[in-house]
């Protein structure tokens, strides 16, 4: 039996999906499978099977979403053990034999994320953005969930908590469904693979958009004081956040720091404005 299936969703991203093959073919741990679910990708089926040739089991994933297509690959991988990851994430040659490393029965073991920028040395501010604020697995795992760009567990745990959920944060909705059946979520740092940062406007809002949409549906039961709460901290989070983008090590120049702080204020307000709006439907 093989001893690692690594699942990887994928849409419309040959390129990205290729360099991710090719990393996993020189992780310095061999005994893995891979298992490709393409989400209805523009391109065509074939074509993803052509980049994934012999390296990788492809199985089409019709209904849409990373939670479907996640789904789908689990439902033919035969590995004891599950490594999750991303077509756009680049996985560090040890990825798989460190995230195998601390890896036991009732323990999730979550990865780093380190963001990558498309030109180390021209960041836009929506790459700065998100080399603050995104993929931050520590303080996701403090909150008692992990994302599923870098995530290894066993099978047997995986199918005690059940398959990921669609229309909600699905990293969100099954961290909190293992950690109620007992399952501890692990971070490690030298479990790592990178991820493009996003680049413009248009690309955070989008994610914001179904971020909110995600998240309302997650929240919609609490009460009327549980949401002024969330919203009141929301209004007020960009001028904590600013500074802590202003002081961050991870971005360097004034200039693109002010940029990032407007684009903050800009951002969690039109998030805001969207919370509203969910609210009075």
């Amino acid at each position: 039996m093989t001893l690692v299936s690594v699942i990887i969703p994928h849409r419309d991203d040959l390129e990205n999906l290729r360099l991710c093959l090719d990393l996993l073919d020189r992780q310095t741990f061999r005994d893995f499978e891979i298992v490709v679910a393409d989400n209805n990708s523009a391109c065509g089926f074939a074509k993803v099977l052509d980049v994934c040739g012999s390296r990788a089991l492809v199985v089409p994933a019709p209904l849409q979403g990373a939670a479907h297509a996640r789904n789908a690959a689990l439902a033919v991988a035969l590995g004891r053990n599950l490594a999750f990851i991303d077509s756009d994430c680049r996985p560090a040659e040890n990825w798989l034999e460190r995230g195998l490393q601390n890896l036991r029965d009732g323990v999730v073991v979550a990865g780093k994320v380190e963001v990558v920028f498309a030109d180390p040395a021209r960041p836009t501010p929506a790459e700065a953005y998100e080399a603050v604020f995104a993929f931050d697995n520590r303080r996701y795992v403090r909150q008692k969930f992990c994302l599923g760009c870098n995530m290894f567990v066993r099978r047997a745990d995986f199918d005690r908590v059940g398959f990921f959920r669609a229309g909600a944060p699905e990293d969100l909705d099954w961290g909190r469904r293992a950690v109620r059946l007992g399952l501890t979520i692990l971070y490690d740092d030298s479990v790592v693979v990178g991820h493009p940062a996003r680049r413009d406007w248009p690309e955070l809002l989008r994610k914001t958009r179904r971020v909110v949409g995600e998240l309302h549906l997650l929240r919609r039961d609490q009460g009327a004081l549980a949401w002024a709460a969330y919203l009141a901290a929301l209004a007020a989070s960009p001028f904590v956040h600013a500074v802590k983008l202003a002081f961050s090590s991870k971005i360097s120049g004034f200039r693109l720091k002010i940029a990032a702080v407007a684009l903050l204020f800009r951002l969690r307000w039109r998030r805001l404005f969207w919370f509203v709006e969910l609210l009075r439907t």
